[in-house]
């Protein structure tokens, strides 16, 4: 499948090139990997550049395709990835553009696309995981408020957010999937505690949160009271669909890099390492027409993507773990701890991408019921999910 482009957007791709190559150079040095409010600093601010350079608002205001094309340019370039705001530009922020209400978007976009504002997202829990549907913190509705007691984990960049985008359950009573909201939550409001969980990469971009009696306007819900749930999975289709978009291209950047290195060093020559680095580059090829498939289906059907999302995700994450794997038998011994190359981080993080946003065996049920039409798995005394 080709992604045919158009003109405008071959004229906004050039533009963006001759921006980058100007823009890139003047870049402060990046902070280290554990300056937590430093990296802040550092993703902010490249964001408010890019807003204020017109490109701030290629999140939600663009079509698909043209953000596409951004992400492509924006990393082949090598220019910073959304960083410690991930959760703001390419979870949060797309689904209030699409559910949230004209006074919310108003509040909250213009915020996240300056770079003023960081998101976290508090949706696992310490028993509810990956079956996310299964969460217990509680929301009871006291007038125009919410007051919200229980508790997070995996909290992505919570110890430097200023909001958090919160799943919580408005009606005990309901199934399941029927009483769950999304919330805003200011990471600011009393009885909210925080602990940093550290990676096996020495990373401490998770943490714990604990809510005790924290109180959320009945206004910073997104969507209606208990129909959180279908609006967390418009989050979901953002986080599958179209936010590893620049981390596919990474990735095929890094296959390049490897076979220079391989050429360099005289691995080359080994069989077994060119066959494996050929098939990585048809895998990375293949999801990089998967990505474009479905960027043209969200285009087509509003700019929300499809389940199709899912099968990228299940494919992604095992192609790069096998890529990091291959990368550690390339470099070597010394090579896999440079981390000034940051090989060993990435590889370790690469173990977490079965599990982050929908573990494989999730995005498989999604495959096989929503895709394929098989029955689903019953539940408990024989009843469906």
């Amino acid at each position: 499948m080709d992604l045919a482009y158009t003109d405008e957007e071959e004229e906004f791709r050039a533009g963006l090139r001759e921006w980058l190559a100007a823009a890139l150079p003047a870049l402060p040095p990046r902070p280290s990997p554990d300056d937590w409010p430093g990296r802040r600093a550092y993703d902010t601010g490249w964001q408010r550049r890019l807003h204020d350079a017109g490109y701030g608002q290629v999140h939600w205001d663009a079509s698909p395709t043209t953000r596409l094309i951004f992400l492509e340019e924006t990393e082949r370039a090598g220019a910073p990835y959304v960083g410690a705001n991930f959760v703001g530009l390419l979870h949060a922020g797309p689904t209030v553009a699409a559910e949230g209400s004209a006074r919310q978007r108003e509040r909250w976009l213009a915020p996240i696309l300056r770079g003023d504002a960081v998101w976290c997202q508090g949706f696992s829990e310490p028993d509810a995981g990956s079956d996310l549907a299964a969460l217990r913190t509680r929301a009871v509705r006291d007038g125009d408020t919410y007051v919200i007691n229980g508790s997070k984990i995996w909290t992505s960049h919570a110890e430097v957010a200023d909001w958090c985008e919160l799943l919580v359950r408005t009606d005990p009573g309901a199934p399941r999937h029927r009483g769950i909201s999304w919330l805003a939550l200011p990471m600011d409001t009393p009885g909210i505690t925080v602990r940093p969980l550290r990676t096996l990469a020495g990373s401490t971009e998770f943490a714990e949160m604990f809510l005790d009696d924290v109180r959320v306007p009945v206004a910073n819900r997104v969507g209606a009271e208990n129909d959180g749930w279908r609006v967390t999975m418009v989050t979901l289709s953002f986080e599958r669909g179209t936010a590893f978009v620049g981390e596919v291209v990474a990735c095929r950047r890094t296959l390049g890099d490897l076979a220079a290195h391989a050429r360099r060093t005289g691995r080359w020559d080994d069989p077994v390492l060119r066959r494996e680095l050929g098939r990585l580059n048809a895998e990375f090829g293949a999801l990089w027409r998967l990505t474009q498939w479905n960027v043209s289906e969200a285009q087509a059907s509003g700019g929300v993507p499809g389940v199709g999302g899912s099968v990228f995700k299940l494919r992604y994450s095992h192609a790069r773990q096998r890529l990091y794997d291959v990368a550690a038998g390339v470099l070597g011994g010394a090579g896999a701890l440079d981390t000034g190359q940051e090989w060993t981080r990435d590889r370790l993080s690469s173990l977490s991408y079965t599990i982050a946003a929908g573990t494989s065996q999730i995005q498989r049920n999604i495959v096989a019921e929503r895709i394929l039409g098989l029955p689903r798995e019953p539940g408990p005394a024989g009843e469906g999910r």
